[in-house]
């Protein structure tokens, strides 16, 4: 640590050395894609490297899916825009507004209360429902994500089990 005064300031550096592991670990494909697999032939870890390699371009080819670029799957967006619940929601709460306000006294103003409630409690029906849809088509592009991922490592397993592995 070292102190440096300038223009009355005090500057404080500090200095970190880096160092770097001595031995470097290549990274598998079946590792990054959380598959364990064991040489049960006694194959060195260059051959295993390379049939990893070959296996994950042969899976790529097979199941159409590269984890590395994988397809972008997007959910179907829903529809929000104001489609009419609030204006039928508005009416049902007319309807009862004069009915209750025709016991009240004043059938007017127990309508255009119930006008109200029933449009402002139409239009919340309709967030929620919308929400509900949305939450549905997140779910559902999620699964196809999964099932894509799924038929790659079952390809990519098949090749390296035929090479001689153990995999799980």
């Amino acid at each position: 640590m070292k102190k440096i005064f300038v223009g009355g300031l005090l500057f404080t550096t500090i200095v970190v050395i880096a160092q770097t592991p001595t031995t470097t670990t290549t990274s598998s494909f079946a590792k990054s894609l959380g598959i364990y697999v064991f040489p049960a032939k006694n194959q060195d870890k260059a051959t295993q490297e390379k049939d990893d390699a070959d296996c994950y371009r042969w899976a790529v080819e097979q199941s159409g899916i590269d984890p590395v670029n994988p397809p972008k799957v997007e959910a179907a967006q829903v529809d929000t825009s104001p489609d009419g619940t609030a204006v039928v929601g508005a009416a049902k709460g007319a309807a009862a507004g004069v009915a209750i306000g025709a016991i009240a006294g004043d059938a007017g103003k127990g309508a255009a209360i119930g006008a109200v409630a029933g449009g402002l409690a139409g239009r919340r029906a309709k967030k929620v429902g919308d929400a509900q849809e949305q939450q549905k088509n997140d779910q559902a592009a999620a699964q196809q994500t999964t099932a894509m991922m799924n038929s790659f490592k079952k390809a990519f397993t098949a090749c390296l089990e035929g090479k001689g592995y153990t995999v799980k």
